[in-house]
């Protein structure tokens, strides 16, 4: 699961970059700039959702060890 935050994570940044460097110019024109803070939002969003998903992967590892050895 982790690959898909972090994913996630990166494709919210490279979105807002996009935006931000390309095309501040077109959003501010159309009154879209509330495009930026959603890419900065989904991308801080994307931290607790990584470690979420960090945590569920440890778990699920130890599951499959622990059933592993009994049996």
């Amino acid at each position: 699961m982790v690959p898909f935050a972090v994913a996630g994570l990166i494709a919210w940044a490279v979105v807002g970059l996009v935006l931000l460097v390309f095309f501040r110019g077109w959003l501010t024109e159309h009154g879209h700039q509330n495009w930026l803070w959603t890419c900065l939002a989904g991308f801080l969003w994307g931290f607790p959702g990584l470690a979420v998903m960090m945590r569920h992967d440890a778990n699920r590892r130890r599951r499959r060890e622990a059933a592993a050895r009994r049996g």
